[in-house]
C-alpha cells in the first residue's frame, strides 16, 4: 500500500464533500489531466481508502427527528453474549451506530426514530428484550451542531 501524497489527500477531501464530480472535474480541481487522476481515484478504491459511494439523507425531511444516544450495560460478558448483542444491534434498522466503550459502560449506541414513541417501542420491543441487557441510559439530543461523515485528512 503506498503512502497518500498532498494530491491523493485533495482528492479524498474532495469526494468526501461531493462523490458526483467527474474524474475531470476532479483532475481540474487539483491540477492534474483526467487521466492521471482517474487513475489515483481507482488505486485509491482498490487500496480501501475509498470503500463506498452512498447519497447522503436528510434526516429531519424522512421524518427521522429523534436521536438518541443509547449507553448499554450487559450483565455478563462472555464471547457467546458480546456476538449475540452485537448480531441483534446489527439487526436493528433504527441503530446508525455501535461502539464498544471504555468506562461503567459496554456499549454506546446511536439510535434515530421519528419521535419519542418510536423510540420508546424500539427501547422496549427490541434492545431491552435482549438478554444479558442490565443497564440502558438513553440521551436524548436537542440541538444538533456538527454532523459529517468528513474524516479529518491533513491531521499532524
Amino acid at each position: 500500500m503506498q503512502k497518500l501524497d498532498k494530491t491523493d489527500r485533495q482528492i479524498l477531501a474532495i469526494l468526501q464533500k461531493d462523490q458526483r464530480l467527474s474524474a475531470a472535474e476532479i483532475a481540474e480541481k487539483v491540477g492534474l489531466s483526467q487521466s492521471p487522476c482517474w487513475r489515483r481515484i481507482n488505486r485509491l478504491q482498490e487500496e480501501g481508502f475509498i470503500t463506498g459511494a452512498v447519497a447522503t439523507l436528510d434526516r429531519k425531511k424522512l421524518g427521522l427527528k429523534v436521536v438518541v444516544f443509547v449507553n448499554v450495560k450487559l450483565s455478563m460478558h462472555g464471547w457467546n453474549m458480546l456476538n449475540e448483542f452485537e448480531a441483534a444491534i446489527v439487526s436493528f434498522e433504527e441503530v446508525l451506530e455501535c461502539w464498544t466503550i471504555s468506562g461503567g459502560m459496554d456499549f454506546t449506541l446511536r439510535v434515530v426514530t421519528k419521535d419519542i414513541e418510536s423510540y420508546e417501542h424500539f427501547l422496549r420491543h427490541k434492545l431491552l428484550q435482549l438478554p444479558h441487557i442490565k443497564e440502558a441510559q438513553s440521551h436524548f439530543t436537542m440541538t444538533e451542531v456538527k454532523n459529517t461523515t468528513e474524516l479529518p485528512l491533513n491531521l499532524p
